[in-house]
């Protein structure tokens, strides 16, 4: 079986971000350090079977974060291959409404940054282009 020919895994995920006087841009994005892969992402997981891709992001930020959210503007969707099996994940933007992080085996480690340090601080370049996706489609408050 090639690439081509295995069904693609469907995920969906958030930009979560809140409102921070502290940082420049006005707003703070939360990213989530997973162990088993060591590194820094957005929030995201595998649609359960019969789960919409919306209501899988919003279970997704609540596990990964202890964040309840207000789900947004639809951002990029993004393809890769893990394992050689393609995966697709669908994102929206979310403003955290409360909740708190508590550690765990899938998501040890939560970080709210500034924009810019939140692209620096992410281990892929497709997670980064979802940082300018975010900000262009933020509210002005």
């Amino acid at each position: 079986m090639t690439v081509a020919d295995s069904p693609t895994v469907r995920a969906a995920g958030c930009v979560l971000w809140r409102r921070s006087a502290a940082a420049r841009e006005g707003v703070e994005i939360a990213l989530v350090h997973r162990p088993k892969w060591d590194d820094w992402s957005h929030p995201k997981g595998k649609l359960k079977k019969g789960e919409t891709a919306l209501a899988a992001a919003v279970r997704e930020v609540r596990e990964e974060t202890g964040m309840s959210c207000t789900p947004g503007a639809v951002l990029p969707t993004v393809r890769y291959a893990v394992g050689g099996v393609p995966k697709e994940v669908r994102y929206w933007s979310a403003e955290a409404t409360g909740g708190a992080f508590t550690p765990g085996d899938e998501v040890d480690r939560l970080l709210w940054l500034p924009p810019g340090e939140a692209r620096r601080q992410l281990t892929r370049e497709h997670d980064r282009r979802l940082v300018d996706a975010l900000l262009a489609v933020l509210p002005v408050a």
